[in-house]
């Protein structure tokens, strides 16, 4: 696979410009030229994401028909390659022979063919005289030496020749590895790291030209480690992935979960050229095949590729792999009450205390982690340029909280007898020879918690961004709204008329909406006034949010009550694979913050528009990511998508810099015949499944909608749709069973 992009002048320039104003660069409009030849799993995973990203991207096959026929196969992936579906259509498809002069256009080829060397060295032949003098290119590989795949090019061609390791797929995971050979121009790897960066939504770390790189030799060295000790000490897949999910800091796909998602086969792939390629590394030459894993692929069941692995689903139960038996049988909730225990501390503090358990969770974790944090200090020297390269690779790689050599830190050096540690102190690192060194300074990639905290409300903590930009960030759990929220942040505003702020939270995810425990007590004292008071300072804070200069961070899920706070700013910049809409009527309700007359004011340019977003009310789907959510018109298209996973903050408060207040749409009169055309709709719904109670919540966001002459109006009204449906048996059970399980009710 060979991936082609063309740079612009305005690419690569980070400050104001004629396309950008004073947006970060990566938010500008694409303007590159992305060519993919070979459209294998790899391969289409790049190319996807960069027409996501808004690039024009031209894939390139053996044959035009098998890059269609491979292009077919990437729009039906899971998860899936594209955040809307026709952007697959905008990608051009040619053939490697009658297309190649394409790649003449590029700046960028990023080849990715099948794993083999002389595969390769003949595509780098024929490219070699079709690249241009600025070409620069780079051999995507997870394994293959870069230094052997320069060999016989010319001059030209290894001074812009680099390696690449994207992590699969390229859409969720923003690693990017990038391995320079001895004869790479500095500034080739300056420029591609500042494009990847800046462009393409990567977090770039530089690895040494060896096996397998950092991602591979330690982190696959983990993953059959994990197997090896399950199997000695007799334990079971769940009782290891208790341990391995998030005690250790480590995302719920644990080990085994994880064994499953990257593949048994490429898992064996990858070991059998570590074997090969590390004579001199003991750990490398123990990745033979545990036992389970051999009979898993012999039996074809390597994964989640095949259907089943180490786990099988079957309905909505998960089977789990016996590892005594050789057969699927019903999982078994591990029992580790001592480490459920542990589970609210720091993580070093829960790991050091996991560490001394006289019972299985404590053997596993002696017998696997202390061996693991070793390997690290023994391997970092040979692989890597730093600890902190390391460490940030285990990190954005694999999804760890900590990489080895900070959990070593975190943990104790003493306790785990390295006496190479510690390797943070304050804002240094240690070098490998034992110096220190500064951390690098990275504004555009800092969390909240970075910030210092300049004010305190019950919910809510003001932080300093800098230049003149304050944070104001939401603390309850989940960043859920309540009243209390809502007049702290009334108060905040009341204190600072002209701040600019940028309106965000302190959790994982922006906000899961209003407080549903709040609505319960309102139902169990019959306190309906108490319902419509609230909706209505709700409405009120939302809309004067928009006379303010802030902007709403949304991440991870923006939905409900959070959703409609985010949307009263003048503007939302969103980070892109966020989740977002309103679910309100999974616990039978509308949106009561503004958010069902946003909904309208947004799409009112036409009947067919509006009959489109009362859908989305009624149903209460979310859309999956930003994208999505603009094309379904849940934001605005003034709102703002931040395409990497960690500049959100940073782009949030460079157009707070800028933002100023924005009155609301004026309340528009609806060309077409709405009221006929949105019970048409429901009727349709009805009878594809839709029940009575769905319809009766349908109906409230429709006279929304429709009935209102103005907006003052319309938010009365969405106040008095919500109170009705409230005082609903119907609708109280749905609440109420959304509490007790986390789960709709259908009803």
């Amino acid at each position: 696979m060979v991936c082609v992009i063309r740079f612009h002048s305005t690419i690569g320039n980070t400050k104001k410009g004629k396309e950008g104003g004073n947006l970060p660069s990566h938010m500008w409009n694409r303007r590159a030229h992305v060519c993919v030849i070979g459209a294998g799993t790899m391969g289409s995973g790049i190319a996807a994401h960069m027409a996501n990203l808004g690039f024009q991207v031209t894939v390139l096959d053996a044959t035009e028909e098998t890059a269609r026929a491979a292009w077919e196969r990437a729009t039906k992936a899971r998860p899936p390659h594209f955040m809307v579906p026709e952007t697959a259509e905008n990608v051009r498809l040619g053939g490697i022979y009658t297309h190649l002069h394409w790649a003449q256009e590029a700046d960028w080829v990023c080849e990715a063919v099948v794993e083999k060397l002389d595969v390769k060295r003949a595509l780098f032949e024929q490219l070699d005289q079709a690249l241009g003098e600025t070409t620069i290119i780079t051999t995507n590989t997870s394994g293959l030496e870069i230094e052997l795949l320069r060999e016989g090019r010319s001059e030209r061609f290894r001074r812009s020749f680099l390696g690449t390791h994207f992590f699969n797929p390229p859409r969720y995971l923003k690693l990017l590895e990038l391995i320079p050979t001895s004869d790479t121009d500095p500034t080739v790897v300056e420029r591609i790291t500042e494009f990847l960066e800046d462009h393409a939504a990567r977090r770039v770390v530089r690895a040494k030209d060896t096996p397998g790189f950092i991602a591979n030799r330690y982190g696959m060295w983990s993953m059959f480690s994990t197997i090896q000790v399950t199997e000695r000490l007799g334990m079971t897949i769940e009782e290891a992935d208790a341990i391995c999910g998030p005690f250790l800091g480590r995302p719920r796909s644990a080990a085994f979960r994880l064994n499953d998602l990257v593949g048994l086969d490429i898992m064996m792939d990858i070991a059998n050229n570590l074997r090969e390629r590390c004579p001199h590394d003991a750990m490398a030459q123990s990745m033979t095949a545990p036992q389970s894993l051999a009979v898993l692929m012999e039996k074809g069941w390597i994964g989640n590729k095949a259907g089943q692995g180490y786990y099988r689903k079957e309905g909505q139960e998960f089977l789990s792999f016996d590892l005594q038996t050789h057969a699927y049988r019903m999982r078994r909730e591990p029992e580790f009450g001592a480490l459920d225990a542990l589970a609210r501390q720091p993580l070093g503090e829960r790991i050091a205390a996991g560490l001394e358990l006289k019972d299985p969770a404590g053997e596993f974790l002696r017998e696997y982690l202390v061996p693991a944090l070793r390997y690290a200090v023994q391997l970092a020297p040979e692989i890597s340029y730093s600890y902190l390269d390391f460490d940030r690779v285990m990190q954005w790689g694999f999804g760890w909280e900590q990489g080895p050599f900070a959990m070593i830190d975190a943990i104790g050096p003493e306790r785990l007898g390295i006496p190479e540690g510690p390797f943070y102190k304050e804002n240094t690192v240690k070098t490998f020879a034992g110096t220190w060194v500064p951390q690098p300074a990275e504004p555009n990639y800092r969390n909240i918690s970075d910030f210092p905290i300049l004010q305190t409300f019950d919910t809510l903590y003001v932080r300093d961004l800098g230049d003149g930009v304050r944070a104001v960030s939401t603390r309850t759990k989940m960043g859920t709204v309540n009243p209390q929220l809502l007049d702290d942040l009334n108060a905040y505003l009341d204190g600072h008329p002209d701040q600019r702020f940028v309106l965000t939270s302190e959790a994982k995810v922006f906000s899961f909406g209003f407080d549903l425990g709040f609505f319960r007590d309102r139902i169990d004292a019959e306190d309906w006034s108490g319902v419509d008071g609230a909706l209505a300072k709700f409405q009120a804070t939302c809309q004067r949010l928009s006379q303010h200069s802030c902007v709403g961070a949304i991440h991870g899920y923006g939905i409900g009550g959070g959703l409609e706070l985010a949307l009263g700013c003048p503007v939302v910049v969103a980070s892109a694979e966020a989740q977002l809409g309103y679910p309100e009527s999974k616990v039978g309700l509308i949106p009561g913050g503004a958010g069902t007359v946003r909904m309208r004011l947004l799409n009112q340019e036409n009947a067919k528009s509006l009959v489109e977003a009362v859908k989305v009310v009624a149903k209460g789907e979310l859309a999956a990511n930003a994208v999505l959510a603009q094309r379904q018109g849940i934001l605005r298209r003034t709102d703002v998508i931040s395409f990497h996973p960690d500049r959100l903050l940073e782009d949030a408060k460079q157009a707070a810099l800028t933002v100023s207040p924005r009155p609301w749409p004026e309340w528009g009169a609806v060309v077409g015949p709405l009221t006929g055309m949105m019970d048409r709709a429901f009727d349709e719904w009805e009878k594809a499944g839709a029940t009575r109670h769905d319809r009766k919540i349908a109906d409230a966001a429709g006279h929304v909608f429709s009935k209102p002459n103005s907006l003052d109006e319309a938010l009365a009204r969405e106040r008095q749709e919500f109170v009705a449906l409230i005082q609903e048996g119907l609708t109280q059970a749905r609440i109420r069973h959304m509490l007790d399980t986390g789960k709709p009710l259908r009803n």
